[in-house]
């Protein structure tokens, strides 16, 4: 089973290069935590998404401490090919589903995607597995309780996800700047109960639909303001649901997320992950 990691990102709100952050008692990144509960799930092969001036940083330390455990890939996102269609002033990636498109010799069976800063926790793995395991027709979306993705570091902009009866995603509500007091969990707009689902960007995902994100990032290159404009997975999905192409069950995880966008929520993640292996929920070292 394949596990795609998306890595190239460049940090701007962090200030750095934040899939390399030391987290960990060890001083473990967030992938590593992701490449040992892949692991322990089941994957077999990891394909890392990143940027090829990276390369040399992701192959000395990611690589160097799992590749005799786990098969590991890298793709490069880059604009190779429609560099005369970009502004040459702009240094940001084109976006997630660029990302997809860019590792698509890499990837030959169903797989699990994922972003390089987000620690999902076990259950998240367990359950991707399980669904690839399952060989279901169609797609799957791991969102998180809503109460479980919260920064205690301001607000935070949630895809809130709604589905029928039969459990299949109908449609994502984005809601924005969604922050907590302790007691409440509120936005603008409205106030929570904190038991919705939030989509944070983990999906198991077809093979076939990879020819129909070509397409669809064809049709981004086409149409957006390439200066600024970005393409994303979640949106690609959706226009696949919308097109009859496939449909996106919704299994729902149990475990906290937590990730990194600021500075500040570096210490929340070291307490959360020390706390984990004080719990014997992780070794004290992973390698």
């Amino acid at each position: 089973m394949t596990l795609v990691i998306l890595a190239a990102g460049l940090g701007s709100r962090f200030g750095g290069l934040k899939q390399v952050e030391g987290v960990g008692p060890n001083n473990e990144f967030i992938i590593d935590y992701s490449i040992y509960d892949a692991i322990q799930s089941g994957f077999t092969k990891v394909v890392m998404i990143i940027k090829e001036e990276n390369f040399e940083i992701f192959k000395d330390t990611i690589g160097s401490r799992w590749e005799d455990k786990i098969r590991i890939e890298y793709a490069f996102q880059s604009n190779k090919g429609i560099e005369h269609l970009i502004p040459k002033d702009r240094v940001k990636p084109l976006g997630t589903l660029h990302a997809l498109v860019c590792a698509k010799d890499y990837i030959d069976e169903d797989f699990a995607i994922l972003n390089a800063d987000d620690f999902y926790g076990r259950d998240a793995f367990m359950k991707a597995s399980e669904f690839l395991k399952s060989s279901s027709p169609y797609c799957a979306s791991l969102p998180y309780i809503l109460k479980n993705t919260l920064s205690l570091n301001g607000g935070v902009n949630r895809g809130i996800c709604v589905k029928n009866e039969e459990g299949y995603l109908t449609h994502i509500d984005e809601e924005l700047k969604i922050q907590t007091d302790g007691e409440k969990i509120f936005n603008e707009n409205r106030e929570f109960t904190g038991e919705e689902i939030a989509s944070m960007n983990f999906f198991c995902i077809k093979k076939d639909l990879i020819s129909f994100f070509e397409e669809e990032f064809k049709t981004f290159l086409e149409t957006k303001d390439l200066s600024k404009d970005e393409c994303y997975v979640p949106v690609a999905l959706s226009n696949a649901v919308e097109k009859g192409k496939t449909k996106i069950k919704v299994v729902e995880v149990n475990s906290k997320w937590h990730g990194i966008t600021n500075r500040e929520d570096l210490s929340e993640i070291k307490d959360a992950l020390k706390k984990y292996v004080e719990e014997g929920i992780y070794p004290n070292s992973l390698i």
